[in-house]
């Protein structure tokens, strides 16, 4: 089991466009992981450790950051809830690695990183 308070500690020792960017990390390494069967249990504790990285990180946000982030933790959420039948059909776990993709992408520009 991870140490969450460890890991959330750590998380927050960087500023904000370095958190964003690792959030935008964690959905590429969702898109990337999504391509083989095997990977089940290391993408759904990237969808969870998403979820976290987003609850420690939305209030230091703009507004329309923060409305961007919690739409994407209920996506997070919706695909975590039904995670085994989305993993065992390989057309919706296709389209959630793309949705993943689309959503780092955003989060990455929202970072201000590549500016």
């Amino acid at each position: 089991m991870k140490d969450w308070t460890t890991i959330r500690e750590r998380y927050l020792r960087n500023n904000l466009p370095i958190r964003l960017g690792g959030l935008a990390a964690n959905l590429a390494r969702i898109k990337s992981f999504s391509d083989h069967p095997g990977h089940y249990d290391v993408v759904e504790s990237l969808l969870n450790e998403s979820k976290y990285f987003i609850e420690w990180t939305a209030l230091d946000t703009k507004l329309e950051i923060q409305t961007e982030l919690v739409e994407l933790q209920l996506q997070l959420a919706c695909w975590q809830l039904n995670w085994k039948r989305i993993w065992n059909d390989p057309v919706e776990r296709n389209t959630v690695s793309e949705k993943a993709r689309l959503w780092s992408e955003r989060i990455l520009e929202m970072s201000g990183l590549l500016r």
